[in-house]
């Protein structure tokens, strides 16, 4: 399928590994072009060669999200190297689980604001797209408790909610919003894999968690991402998708 995707010009914060750097690989091997930032430069400079090697154009610089005038400068800068912005996808996260004042104001700062400054930012560029859309990734601890109960859940909520009230706002603009909501996922180098050395009993019991005995890949999220963010999807805005396998319970 065309998911109508080529010559599109796409913005991915924290696209340097993990789910981030498949939303982008999937986003260039369907023709579009590719802009992301990551903390690590060296991380970056080596996302967009890959990138640029799929035969589209591709550009990078490393910023800390939660700052927003580096963010800010990054999504305006990115759209003078792709002249304009057809899709923004909103991914870092702090991944600071836990009910401290240090893991609130983490989740705070990187996970929530790092999202409402980026589509701030890109909303003068998306309001000039024929088919502009927005993809805020969450979490399925946003809508159901789990051991991430706390800063990480909470904030993760608030993504889900701030996604659905985006779209009903700008769908009259013709701009697209929607959350995506992955189960456990996991890479190397990932928390998954973290804990899966670091606290194996916690390990274990996600795994037990899986119906599929599984955990998801980034490539399986990055699918989900990716279409919702195409013309294809033209009649979905507002959605959460959940990719994690049946392992929540909730209706």
């Amino acid at each position: 399928m065309d998911l109508g995707l080529k010559d599109k010009s796409v913005l991915v914060t924290g696209g340097s590994k993990g789910i981030g750097l498949a939303v982008a690989e999937l986003f260039a091997d369907e023709g579009a072009n590719v802009a992301i930032c990551a903390r690590n430069a060296d991380d970056v400079a080596r996302a967009v060669k890959a990138l640029t090697k799929k035969g589209v154009k591709s550009w990078g610089r490393a910023i800390d999200v939660a700052d927003p005038v580096a963010l800010k400068q990054w999504v305006e800068d990115a759209a003078a190297e792709l002249g304009g912005i057809d899709t923004i996808v909103c991914n870092v996260s702090a991944l600071a689980v836990g009910n401290t004042p240090e893991t609130w104001d983490k989740s705070f700062r990187t996970d929530m604001m790092h999202t409402v400054n980026s589509i701030a930012a890109a909303l003068p560029y998306l309001e000039k797209s024929g088919s502009a859309s927005i993809e805020i990734v969450s979490s399925v601890s946003g809508f159901e408790v789990d051991f991430a109960a706390g800063s990480y859940g909470a904030i993760k909520a608030a993504l889900i909610h701030y996604a659905k009230g985006l779209s009903s706002q700008l769908i009259v603009k013709g701009i697209r919003v929607n959350a995506v909501s992955p189960g456990n996922t996991y890479f190397e180098g990932g928390i998954w894999h973290n804990i899966e050395h670091g606290m194996p009993e916690l390990y274990k019991t996600a795994m037990s968690l899986n119906p599929t005995r599984r955990m998801g890949t980034p490539q399986e999220v990055a699918a989900g991402v990716v279409f919702l963010a195409s013309p294809v999807a033209s009649r979905i805005s507002g959605t959460n998708l959940i990719i994690d396998g049946a392992l929540t319970k909730a209706v």
